[in-house]
């Protein structure tokens, strides 16, 4: 598939395919950044929480616990950092092809009041644009859907796993 055909699929679309294909882009960035962030900075966020409470003398005192409390807070808000992003744009992936398929379908009827239906390539033009943005925002929100799924999961793990590591007697 060169430019070319791709330029013609999104033709065909309409501009609301055109929507879907960066809000799809930005969907798997963000995936993307989290699947990096839990291979690779976590460690590291994880560990300086829990080398921060290892280094303090008190852990059983009031402020000792609020202190704990605050690191693994702070491990958590980076944990969970764009996972809600993402999950809003696997959700928003089928509304945007919704809406092609709205538009599609207006431009049909418009094409059937101004030719009383006697056109049938441009409407099947206006049907077309109504079918590929709604299986367009279908498979972007399934594709998002696989690898957010468990995200909350894995936060949790995460989370959880730090909580372990800091002994408070």
């Amino acid at each position: 598939m060169g430019f070319q055909d791709l330029q013609a699929f999104l033709d065909r679309g309409g501009p609301v395919l055109i929507v879907i294909m960066f809000a799809t882009f930005l969907m798997w960035a963000l995936i993307l950044e989290r699947l990096f962030y839990f291979r690779i900075a976590h460690k590291h966020v994880a560990a300086d929480a829990i080398a921060q409470w290892n280094a303090r003398a008190d852990r059983k005192s009031v402020p000792a616990h609020w202190i704990r409390d605050k690191l693994v807070s702070e491990v958590r808000a980076k944990a969970e950092a764009n996972v809600q992003l993402t999950k809003a744009m696997v959700a928003l992936a089928p509304l945007l092809g919704l809406l092609g398929t709205v538009t599609g379908m207006v431009a049909v009827f418009d094409i059937m009041a101004i030719t009383s239906g006697a056109d049938a390539k441009a409407m099947s033009a206006g049907v077309s644009r109504a079918t590929i943005p709604t299986m367009a925002g279908m498979v972007a929100s399934l594709s998002g859907i696989l690898f957010t799924s468990g995200m909350d999961r894995r936060v949790s793990r995460a989370v959880q796993a730090v909580e372990d590591e800091m002994e408070i007697g």
